[in-house]
């Protein structure tokens, strides 16, 4: 039996939007190799005037204590013109800041990007209206865009 036309592309769809998985996680796939991808996310954070606070690589850290693991490194950056207007809204939500993304490798070799929803993370602290998580949800998701553009 031959397959519907419209199977392949709906199954392809998911492919190339972003995966918003539970408690509020964003996974962007890249096209980069998982350095190459972290490099360029740091480049336009960077570049938009934000402040590169830490930049942690997991893996080398589970080979200090002689583990393996795949490529892993997060990115934690932001300034007080993006998160002050969150933590107006609620305080609490500074446990949630700086901004974070983090970039890995899967089982096959893909690379993605995963970040909090700042829109989620004001439902999480209660203030499900705050303007800013909106404002800040448009920011990061055009960066992670750039970032992970080929």
């Amino acid at each position: 039996m031959k397959a519907p036309r419209w199977l392949l592309p709906a199954m392809l769809l998911p492919l190339a939007m972003p995966l918003q998985a539970a408690d509020g996680l964003v996974t962007v796939p890249s096209p980069l190799a998982s350095r190459a991808a972290m490099d360029k996310l740091e480049a336009a954070v960077k570049e938009r005037g934000l402040t590169v606070l830490a930049r942690i690589d997991h893996a080398a850290g589970a080979a200090k204590i002689g583990k393996s693991l795949r490529p892993t490194e997060l990115l934690i950056f932001g300034n007080a013109q993006g998160g002050t207007p969150q933590m107006e809204c609620a305080q609490s939500i500074g446990i949630d800041l700086p901004l974070k993304a983090l970039v890995w490798t899967d089982t096959n070799g893909r690379t993605w990007v995963s970040y909090n929803d700042p829109v989620f993370l004001a439902q999480r602290h209660g203030v499900p209206d705050c303007p800013a998580a909106g404002n800040l949800r448009q920011v990061l998701s055009r960066l992670i865009d750039a970032a992970v553009a080929p």
